[in-house]
Formats: structure tokens, C-alpha cells, sequence
């Protein structure tokens, strides 16, 4: 795949990706930018679920409560 003006590569995996279908991830201290990277789709998916697993508490006896969905794979939390 040939690069054109509104395509860049990932900054993960390196594959071609075009800007309306990237996905910055920006990481900010005090307004102050930390770091910046631009990830296709599948990058950026993958770069939720490692945040979400290494912010989510080890601990998690909160008082949340889980409705599951009989219909779904998805539970929803309710604090």
C-alpha cells in the first residue's frame, strides 16, 4: 500500500494507517503532554484493554455492584 498525504504509519505495529481511521493516545501530567502515540484501530484496542488491566485496582471489594446480562457477554458495573 502506497502512502499518501493522509496516511502515516502506526506507531505499534508500523502498518499504513490512514487519519480518519487512527486513534491518538495522549498521555498528560498536569497539562503538560507527556507522551503521544498514533495507533490504528487495532493498536488502540489493544492499548485500552493493557490500560484498563494494569489501572484496575488488585483489590476490587469495592461497592460496585455487576448487573449481568443473560443476552451478552458484557457486564455492567454500577457504583
Amino acid at each position: 500500500m502506497a502512502m499518501s498525504e493522509d496516511t502515516e504509519p502506526c506507531d505499534w505495529c508500523g502498518e499504513s494507517v490512514a487519519d480518519p481511521l487512527s486513534r491518538t493516545a495522549r498521555v498528560t501530567v498536569d497539562r503538560s503532554q507527556i507522551d503521544s502515540q498514533r495507533l490504528c484501530p487495532e493498536c488502540f484496542a489493544n492499548w485500552i484493554d493493557r490500560y484498563d488491566a494494569e489501572m484496575r485496582p488488585e483489590d476490587d471489594d469495592s461497592d460496585q455492584t455487576v448487573i449481568e446480562d443473560g443476552d451478552s457477554d458484557t457486564d455492567i458495573i454500577v457504583d
